[in-house]
């Protein structure tokens, strides 16, 4: 049925016939030949058809040329929600991306671990080094962006200090080499997978098609991704037969696309000429010079106007008034008050399905939702109804100057439509919970969003303090809420909530920084009441802490609990990153703290039991672990914590035993998975590590940990070569992995090369001189050539 509608729909299509030439054309040219391009720009400013044309382009990429495509816009607000578009519309052509798709789901897993219950974990180990070469990479990308009207509130410091520590930092959370890369990075651990499984997609069809539409909003979360995936391997390399189509109101940043044009072609939209939109008027029956010169004019040959007005192009008496706007014009022409009432309705909400337009319209227009979505202007986005921006915006000013009673009116109505949606899906949650959850969110935000409409200046103060809980929730859902306000003011006309919106936006740009800077602004200008200081500095301190800034999140911790003794995120997150830092006297205060506020809860146990354990204080970890586990055997952390403790105190049949548990209780618990396997591997069962390995590799693939684990296992079997080439593949993924280049030394000794493995020592000691293991290492190779080989690497644990 949606092909059979879109094929009459195209074939009144008119117009843009050269950009639909070059476009075929290039199919034409292989990708070997100097002439084929492999990058399309649609620009045009609003109306001027960018989405049309690229929606037919991609119709044409798939029906003429046998493409596989897809189609993102604006509803992805980061790369890897775009890279999950792009995976979800090749399902639906039959080419499933499985093994990107469980990485992705795993992602996603982590993320919310990190967010929500920011439980401790591992310290990864003496890889922190890799850090530094990922952030320098990071901002050779542009992914760290000027703060702009936001340097005030921005400290500089923790962008240049402490990036030795960062690894370690987040590995004190997640436990895995592998979780914190993920976590951290998403888009360098993603994005080769995917990569790699468009290659095989690419080798089945003729070509792959990747469009992006309204680019000017994507293009600043989007350039250094895409710029990356077509100019470097670091990635992976993209397949010779694929072409990408950006289409967007400005150019492109020259700074990222001015040196590849030779690769792009430009394909500049300007209004309809007089003679393709004399041809439109005519396919749709409209003939008569007075009422066609009249269109033209209100138009300014936009196509999207041009296409509206000549649905409903009235009569030459109609055409008395020189100062009718396309959208007066539009509505005076439809001569049935309930529709014209309804279309004006319809504009409020910024997306439609049928309840929302029946909640924004009265009862005798409830019925209109199927006229409403034929119109010209109503196009469909992520299964939902929107009008086009340069018909929505002045319906919107229309109402709202008409009468300012009605606008508050109807967006209030609405909010309460909404609010009322969201509370049916919380289903008792709080918004703590509800903001990682979409069914909540979702209502949230455009509750919200009405509210600032009907009220700015009431709503404004509501609406920053809720930023803090979707600041909580992640740097995506942050920025749905900053947007959202900036939209609002637009819409609402209001100053206050559009500036704020705007440096909000700014403020969160840098994804790895979350919200710290959010925070920030908010505590500084927002005029917080106690409750909301409260959780911003919590928020903040939590931020904070995932960026290895712990004087700062200690700092935020103490502010909070000065204002609210009993917060006990607070005292966690002092407990935490006291751990972290090896401050476990403080740490073990801080937990105390928590016992006396919840008395007797397991997890407090559990967190005292790991960092006992981290500690090195064993036997006191068994004895506050094994009640947690008494009381609930199926804590895969505790059994986790615990066969690590056991590990360490030589029980090794016992670590061997609770791992199997967690790991059962767990299927992909991959921290434990790898801990497995170095058991393992100490009990000579080389076979059964490298089963381990294989199952940690194919629930997250290409990751480093995994890879230098590998090596070990090889080589405490004696196998150096199979070894050294486990430790070249971690060290391709992550120069800076120090602990990899640690262990590739031990393996080159035991192969006679002791200068590569003082090298490779060396390196690991630039990298972070603290590494006392290899720092031992290296000392005792140079003052004697010939004592035995250093044993194991005492890295990640």
């Amino acid at each position: 049925m949606q092909e059979l509608i879109q094929r009459r729909r195209n074939a009144g299509f008119v117009g843009r016939r050269r950009e639909l030439d070059a476009f075929r054309d290039n199919f034409g040219l292989p990708p070997e030949d100097a002439r084929h391009r492999f990058v399309f720009h649609v620009h045009g400013h609003a109306g001027v058809g960018k989405t049309w044309l690229t929606r037919r382009l991609e119709q044409t990429a798939r029906q003429e040329y046998g493409a596989l495509t897809a189609r993102v816009d604006e509803t992805a607000s980061s790369a890897p929600e775009a890279m999950a578009a792009i995976s979800e519309q090749f399902a639906r052509q039959g080419r499933e991306l499985a093994a990107f798709d469980r990485r992705l789901a795993t992602y996603r897993q982590r993320r919310h671990e990190a967010e929500s219950v920011p439980a401790e974990g591992e310290r990864q180990g003496p890889s922190s080094g890799s850090m530094a070469a990922a952030r320098a990479g990071l901002a050779g990308l542009g992914l760290v962006p000027g703060v702009g009207a936001l340097a005030g509130a921005v400290d500089p410091v923790p962008l240049a200090e402490g990036t030795d520590r960062l690894r370690a930092a987040l590995s004190s959370r997640f436990r895995d080499h592998k979780d914190v890369q993920l976590v951290l990075d998403p888009v360098e651990t993603l994005s080769p997978l995917l990569v790699r499984e468009l290659s095989e997609a690419a080798a089945a069809v003729p070509w792959l098609v990747l469009l992006f539409d309204t680019y000017e909003r994507l293009g600043p979360l989007l350039d250094p991704w895409l710029r990356t995936l077509l100019t470097s391997e670091r990635l992976g390399t993209l397949p010779a037969n694929t072409v990408l189509v950006l289409a967007g109101q400005t150019r492109l940043d020259p700074g990222c696309w001015g040196d590849l044009a030779d690769v792009v072609a430009e394909l500049p939209l300007e209004p309809f000429t007089d003679a393709e939109a004399r041809q439109l008027l005519t396919a749709k029956g409209i003939t008569e010079e007075p009422v066609v010169r009249e269109v033209l004019r209100l138009s300014g040959r936009l196509p999207v106007l041009v296409s509206t007005l000549a649905e409903n192009p009235g009569t030459g008496g109609d055409l008395d008034d020189p100062s009718a706007t396309a959208v007066d014009r539009f509505l005076k022409w439809e001569r049935d008050p309930v529709r014209r009432s309804a279309a004006l309705a319809g504009a409020l909400p910024r997306r439609l399905n049928e309840d929302i337009f029946r909640a924004a319209v009265d009862d005798d227009g409830a019925g209109l939702f199927g006229w409403l979505r034929s119109l010209p202007f109503v196009g469909d986005r992520e299964g939902a109804a929107r009008y086009h921006d340069v018909v929505r915006a002045p319906m919107l000013r229309l109402q709202r100057t008409a009468s300012p009673r009605r606008w508050g009116a109807a967006h209030t109505r609405l909010a309460e439509t909404f609010a009322g949606w969201r509370e049916a899906a919380a289903g008792g949650l709080d918004p703590y919970d509800g903001w990682r959850l979409d069914t909540w969110s979702g209502p949230r935000l455009e509750e919200w969003y009405h509210l600032l409409c009907a009220r700015p200046s009431a709503a404004l103060p509501g609406a920053l303090r809720e930023g803090i809980g979707a600041c909580d929730a992640g740097p995506a859902v942050a920025r749905r809420w900053a947007t959202t306000l900036v939209e609002a003011g637009e819409d609402a006309d209001s100053d206050a909530v559009r500036t704020w919106g705007r440096h909000l936006v700014e403020a969160l740009a840098d994804e790895r920084r979350r919200g710290i800077e959010a925070m920030g602004l908010l505590l500084a200008r927002a005029g917080l009441d106690t409750a909301a200081r409260v959780a911003a500095l919590v928020v903040r301190g939590w931020h904070r802490r995932s960026v290895d800034e712990f004087d700062g999140a200690l700092g935020d911790f103490h502010r909070a609990t000065e204002l609210d003794p009993g917060n006990v995120r607070a005292h966690f997150g002092r407990a935490v990153v006291h751990r972290a830092t090896g401050e476990f006297t403080a740490a073990m205060d801080a937990l105390d703290r928590l016992d006396a506020l919840e008395p007797g809860s397991t997890w407090v146990q559990r967190e005292r039991g790991e960092t006992c354990r981290r500690a090195g204080r064993y036997e006191e970890a068994l004895a506050r672990l094994d009640p947690v586990i008494e009381a609930d055997p199926a804590d895969h952390v505790a059994l986790g914590s615990r066969g690590q403790t056991k590990m360490a105190l030589g029980r090794i049949q016992e670590a061997l035993a609770d791992l199997d548990r967690a790991i059962e209780q767990h299927g992909d618990y991959t921290w434990a998975l790898l801990r497995r396997a170095r058991v393992r591997s100490t009990l000579g069962d080389t076979a059964g590590a490298l089963e381990d390995l294989d199952r940690a590799e194919a629930l997250e693939p290409g990751i480093p940990g995994t890879l230098g684990e590998r090596g070990d296992v090889h080589r405490f079997a004696g196998r150096y070569e199979e070894a050294i080439a486990e430790y070249d593949r971690a060290l391709a993924l992550d120069p800076g992995y120090a602990w990899a280049l640690g262990s590739r030394a031990m393996a080159n000794e035991a192969l006679g090369r002791r200068a590569a493995a003082l090298a490779d020592l060396g390196r690991a000691v630039a990298l972070n001189p603290g590494y006392a293991w290899a720092v031992a290492q290296r000392e005792r190779l140079l003052s004697s050539g010939d004592s035995p080989e250093g044993g194991r690497n005492d890295g990640p644990v």
